[in-house]
Formats: structure tokens, sequence, C-alpha cells
């Protein structure tokens, strides 16, 4: 979804957290910690997830769903409103409801009529209810404060309720119940008519706006994609088409729709009003279309084609099963749109550090390397798999770790380089000043016995003589460690 105020794409980020990603710079600007609980990571521990969010009041208030299951019949449901504050320029809790349904919530929704007297929730879930939701007063003798409670709550049948959507005035609320559409008048909560087309369960709600404000959309999972009037309580249209993401422009009266085909996904750009599509493009990209959004413009674009002209106030931006955010850039002379894609990574600015491989955040090394680089920069980073040292800091329970000043030492040694066989030309300067020094005494020895040598063997020491004049001075001290080494024990009974 789309933050009313900053205009960043907001999305899930990391576990049980909102990422806000700003398309402007391309970069992540911030997270939102929702759930508020140490993340574990335990392999077949259920972790609580965030499965539900929606902005109010043009960002003034955020709502947010989230939810456990580790058993069936064990359901831990919790739904929280989150109040922007001015003076810390981000959302603060405001009301903490547990267990607001029964059952799991399927949708949720402001109402975000500019004359709403005040703030509106309503929530639809599979126990076959929806509920509305609003601001109240709750303040007491000690301070003065808002929070949020249940006003209203309406059935259908005992159909479970699978999706709900307010109208641009916020006059009427539309809640689907299974196959079945109710539409209910905000200022009494009372049942005004319904729509049943027995086309399969209602996936997506969309109301029309502006001049097409008395038409409602409907698409079913059994690919038919409705058209109602509101007016005349009647079918206006109906079409076949498996319909995947349903956003309507809040800059104007056009939706765009993305159906899954044979040959991948493909965009229909129309009004309501009228049954014949604005844009039709096909095989938009070759994998599933999971979400779609409309960004507003801060500036108009100028495009001349009547097709195109539906991307002048607003910029489409849909994100696909891999995780890829793909917009449309250019347009050709076929008056045909080409898709860019860009991967989002919420966490690529993280710094390498032994922490950032313990877990498990590989990142692929991706850019060249720098002119004039050569091998001995390249530090070599340890591995950190099946070190006994992290597995026990990582699997041990908290409460029952030894202390920091053990774990740190025995942790620092892990990450160490492994000891290798090195030559002495490998070895630093202060090693081998530390070697002349103790050498000092043998090479007195060593020359004298060199010399006697010398004047005993003739022949042989001249050979010797000159192949130790082509010895460097490394392997000359490489020689005096082997003549140092104590060889008694090879001679021992």
């Amino acid at each position: 979804m789309i933050d009313p105020r900053t205009k960043a794409l907001v999305l899930n980020g990391k576990p049980g957290h909102l990422q806000f990603y700003s398309l402007q710079s391309d970069k992540q600007l911030y997270n939102l910690d929702i759930v508020q609980q140490e993340y574990i990571n335990d392999y077949g521990l259920v972790q609580t997830e965030l499965t539900k969010a929606a902005f109010g009041c043009f960002g003034a208030w955020l709502a947010t769903v989230e939810q456990r299951q580790e058993k069936e019949g064990e359901l831990e449901l919790q739904m929280k409103l989150w109040a922007y504050s001015k003076k810390t320029q981000g959302f603060v809790l405001n009301t903490k409801v547990s267990m607001p349904h029964e059952d799991r919530i399927t949708a949720l929704c402001f109402c975000n009529a500019e004359k709403s007297e005040s703030p509106t929730l309503v929530t639809a879930s599979r126990d076959g209810r929806f509920k509305v939701w609003v601001l109240a007063d709750d303040s007491d003798i000690y301070r003065e404060a808002v929070g949020w409670t249940c006003d209203f709550v309406g059935s259908y049948h005992k159909y479970q309720a699978t999706n709900c959507c307010f109208s641009e005035d916020g006059s009427l609320l539309a809640v689907s119940f299974e196959e079945t559409v109710t539409i209910w008048e905000s200022e009494t909560w009372e049942l005004r008519c319904t729509f049943c087309q027995r086309a399969g369960h209602v996936r997506h709600l969309c109301f029309g706006r502006l001049t097409c404000s008395k038409y409602l959309l409907g698409a079913t999972e059994n690919g038919t994609l409705c058209c109602w009037n509101l007016l005349s309580c009647a079918l206006e249209w109906s079409t076949k088409l498996n319909i995947t993401v349903m956003e309507p422009d809040p800059r104007s009266e056009n939706v765009a729709a993305v159906s899954r085909s044979s040959g991948g996904s493909d965009l229909f750009v129309f009004k309501p009003s009228e049954p014949r599509p604005l844009y039709v493009q096909r095989s938009i990209c070759s994998e599933e279309v999971r979400w779609g959004v409309f960004v507003p413009r801060d500036v108009p674009d100028a495009f001349t084609s009547e097709a195109l002209q539906w991307l002048n106030r607003s910029q489409f931006y849909f994100l696909t099963a891999s995780q890829s955010l793909l917009t449309f850039s250019s347009k050709s002379p076929e008056e045909k749109l080409t898709p860019t894609s860009k991967q989002l990574l919420a966490e690529e600015s993280l710094p390498t550090t032994p922490f950032y491989f313990i877990l498990g955040r590989h990142r692929q090394q991706r850019g060249e390397q720098a002119d004039g680089a050569s091998e001995s920069e390249l530090v070599q980073l340890p591995l950190t798999e099946n070190v006994p040292a992290i597995s026990e800091l990582l699997h041990t329970p908290a409460h029952v770790l030894p202390s920091a000043a053990f774990l740190c030492s025995m942790f620092v040694n892990s990450l160490l380089l492994a000891t290798e066989a090195r030559s002495a030309e490998e070895m630093p300067d202060d090693v081998d000043m530390e070697e002349e020094k103790e050498s000092d005494s043998s090479e007195e020895e060593d020359d004298a016995t060199e010399k006697a040598q010398h004047a005993g063997h003739t022949d042989a020491g001249e050979d010797l003589l000159q192949q130790l004049s082509q010895l460097s001075k490394c392997e000359e001290k490489e020689l005096r460690k082997l003549r140092r080494v104590d060889y008694s024990w090879v001679t021992a009974p």
C-alpha cells in the first residue's frame, strides 16, 4: 500500500515489521516494529505474523492485524491502531484489541471520506461478522485521551465475511459474504440491498470514483468480473476474467485489473461506466502479480495518446510472486508500455559483519573490484557454519547462558582464521628480529662448524659452499630452525 503522507511504498519487511520504501530515492526509509516481540530464529517455531494493514484519514491512522496459530483452535489474534505523531514524526500505538474476532480477519478498511465526522474502521472475519470501530473519548481524571471501540456488529445468514470497502463519500459500506455482496448505510448501519451472482466467493470489491461513484465492482474466485449499478440495484455488465489484482486510481475514474492467463499476467484499464477497456496489454510479466497500487504523481505526466492518458496523474506499480516491483517507464510508437523491474532489498545497506553472516544474510557480491586492487588486499571473512561457539550462542536458551565475558572470548576465538604453514617470507618483521636475536649465539657456532667441515672435506666443501651461497637469507633461517630441533627422542630406548 501507499503511505498518504510520504508517498512511500509500505509492505512486509523483517518478520513482524512494516517497511517504508521510498520510490523516489529507491531506498528503504525505515522499519516499523508492529509485533514488538523478540524474534527467535528457530526451525519449527510458529512466529507471530503480520497479515493485514491499512491507512486511514489520509495517513493519520494505521491499523494492523497480527496472528499466531500453533494448533487448530488455538488462534491468537491482535489488532492494533497506531496514531501518527507530529512530534516524533512516526506512528505511536494508541489501541490494542485482543481477539477482535473469533476467527481470522479477512479484510479491513477505513472510511476516508473528506467530510467524515469521526474516524471509522471496518473489519471482516471468517467468523461470519463484520465489526465497525469508531474513535471515542477515553479520558480519565489523570489524562485526556482517545481510543477505539466497537460500535456495531453485522452479519448475513452466518456466511463468512470475505471483503469490505467504503464508497468515496463514505455513505455506503459494501461487505461480501462468500457469494453475496451486501450494501449497508453508514449512518444507521441498515442493510439496503444485496447482489448475488452465484459465481464463487467474492475476493475483490471496489467502488467507482468521481463520475463513476454509482457503480460497484466485484471479482469472484471463479473468474467473473461484475459491475453493479447502485441506483437501479441491477447488474450493469459482467465479463470472464480471472482477476488477481483490482485497484482504483485515487486521482481518476480508472480502475486497473490484472488477470492471470496461460501466457502470464495481463493488464486491463477501464472505467466502470464503460465495459470496453481503455487500455489492454497482454503478458506484462510471466509471473503471477500479487499486489498492485496507484501512486499519485507530484507533477502530472504528458501522455498525448488517448490510450495512455490513464498514466498522466498516477503511476501504477505491481509486485510479483518473486518480490520484483514493476512499473511502466516508457511508451513505444505502438502505444505499448515497457515494464521495468527492480528487486526490493530491504536490508541491502546493512554492513557485512560476522553477525551479518551468523544470521544467514549472505550478501551476493555483485560490484566490480576497484581499479588497481590486488589479491593481497582482499580480506577473507571467516566462515561461521558448524562453529561450536556460535552454535552454543544461538541455540542455548538465554536464561541458562554463561556470563558474557566467557562467551565473548570463546566467540572471538572462533572467528580467528585457521593457522597455516607459512614460509619465512610471510612472517612479520618483529618475528624475524626475535629469531635473529636468539640465533646470534648459534650463528658463530654454525660458522665454526662450516669452516671445520670445509677444511676436512675440500672437494665436497667447495660444492656445499657453492650451494649455500645460492640460498637466500630466509632459506638459511629455515635450515637453522631444523638444526635446532631436538631429535633425541628417535634414539631413546
